[in-house]
C-alpha cells in the first residue's frame, strides 16, 4: 500500500510499516516484508540516531498511513526478546513440553511479582506501621509486564497478536457489561 503520510489520525492501528526516506530528494518510499517492513535505503549515517537516517515508523490505518514514532508495544516486545536471548531463553520454545515449562516459569514469576506489588500497599489491616509505596508499586507493575510479554512470546504471540486479541476480548467484556453479565457464556471468547 503506497500513500501519503497523514499525521494525527485516531483510527485503530491495523498494521505497522516502516517508511524509509529514499536517498535522493528526501522522498519517502514504502517497503513491505509481510506485516513488517525492513529499512535498507538510508540517507546518511545512522550515528545512533534513526531519525537522522530518515527512518520513521508508519501505522497503516484503514488504507491510510500516518507517520509516527516507533510503536511502543512492538518496541517492548523487541526489547524483551533481546533480554530473553541474553539470558539464554529463545522463545517460542520448539516443543509443547518446553512451552509448558516456560508458561509455568513465567506464571510463577508473575505470582512472585504480584506478591511484591501487594507488599507495596498497606494490606495488613492490623498493622499501623505500613505505608503505601507508590514508586515500588510502579516498579512491580513493570516487572509483571516483563514476564507477561515473555509469556505472550512463549505462546508465539507478537505485539500485534496481543493487540488484536485485546481488541476482541475488550469487545466481549463490554458486551458482557451491556447484557448485565448475569450468565457465563463459555463460547463468547472462542473467536479470540
Amino acid at each position: 500500500m503506497v500513500g501519503h503520510p497523514e499525521r494525527g489520525s485516531a483510527r485503530r492501528v491495523h498494521e505497522v510499516a516502516t517508511i524509509v526516506r529514499a536517498s535522493g530528494g528526501g522522498k519517502r518510499g514504502f517497503r513491505r516484508a509481510g506485516r513488517r517492513c525492513g529499512a535498507t535505503a538510508r540517507s546518511g549515517s545512522l550515528g545512533g540516531n534513526a531519525e537522522a537516517a530518515g527512518i520513521a515508523t508508519c501505522h497503516v490505518r484503514r488504507g491510510r498511513e500516518s507517520v509516527r514514532g516507533m510503536d511502543k508495544l512492538e518496541e517492548i516486545f523487541r526489547m524483551q526478546d533481546a533480554l530473553n536471548q541474553r539470558i539464554g531463553v529463545n522463545l517460542p520454545p520448539p516443543t509443547d513440553e518446553e512451552k509448558a515449562k516456560w508458561i509455568l516459569n513465567y506464571t510463577r514469576a508473575m505470582q512472585q511479582e504480584t506478591a511484591e506489588l501487594i507488599d507495596s500497599v498497606p494490606w495488613k489491616w492490623w498493622a499501623k506501621y505500613q505505608k503505601f509505596d507508590e514508586q515500588n508499586a510502579k516498579v512491580e507493575v513493570v516487572d509483571l509486564f516483563h514476564f507477561l510479554v515473555s509469556l505472550a512470546q512463549t505462546l508465539g504471540m507478537t505485539a500485534d497478536d496481543v493487540y488484536q486479541a485485546y481488541l476482541k476480548k475488550n469487545a466481549v467484556n463490554h458486551a458482557r457489561q451491556d447484557s448485565g453479565y448475569a450468565k457465563k457464556d463459555e463460547a463468547d471468547s472462542k473467536h479470540i
